[in-house]
């Protein structure tokens, strides 16, 4: 898999992990058990996790990949 955004959308009443220009590669029943394998995917691909909310809007992302100018990180 190349290094595209993982996504965590809804998806009817479930959550999907999606990654960029692809089909879901699984969906679970809460957003943090999908959270948990975006966040995997996107640590072994070296890309984005880009987390959404119920309506379909970017409520998070977090940045896996190498980054040569890299923000300070004031949220953990």
């Amino acid at each position: 898999m190349s290094k595209k955004n993982v996504h965590v959308v809804p998806k009817g009443e479930k959550w999907a992990v999606k990654p960029e220009g692809q089909k879901p590669t699984s969906t679970h029943r809460t957003q943090g058990a999908a959270e948990d394998v975006g966040r995997r995917l996107a640590k072994q691909n070296q890309s984005e996790l880009v987390i959404h909310r119920p309506n379909g809007q970017i409520r998070d992302k977090d940045s896996y990949g190498p980054d040569p100018h890299p923000p300070t990180d004031r949220k953990h």
